[in-house]
């Protein structure tokens, strides 16, 4: 039986990433993106699960919602990354497309930790 085996690294000081700020990072050959929203921690694979593009280098927006009929308003300013190539929406906190939530790209797990920010990664061993 593989066993899955936890790793913490280092990302930067909390203070070097502010609310709306994000970076992209690359750990194990894995590009990933490291967002700040409203002072949470989110960390997203850098890869668009539509068509491979580079899904964190995209917009940090919100959506529009239809409230009711001929209605519609602006929400979740900040929380959604939309991908470059071709527009495809993402929940920075979850990872699930807004259109289709069975679609998704993987998420890593963040820890704060003495003033520094983490991301948790695991390999099978």
């Amino acid at each position: 039986m593989d066993e899955i085996v936890k790793e913490l690294v280092e990302i930067c000081p909390v203070d070097e990433l502010e609310p709306g700020q994000s970076k992209i990072i690359d750990i194990n050959n894995r590009s990933i993106g490291v967002f700040n929203v409203g002072g949470n921690f989110f960390a997203l694979a850098n890869l668009c699960p539509h068509a491979g593009g580079p899904l964190c280098k995209g917009q940090v927006t919100g959506t529009s919602v239809a409230d009711k009929p001929y209605a519609v308003s602006w929400q979740r300013s900040g929380e959604i990354v939309r991908c470059p190539w071709h527009s495809w929406e993402f929940d920075i906190a979850t990872g699930k497309t807004l259109t289709d939530p069975t679609r998704s790209v993987r998420t890593f797990k963040t820890v704060v930790k003495n003033g520094h920010l983490y991301i948790e990664t695991g390999a099978s061993r």
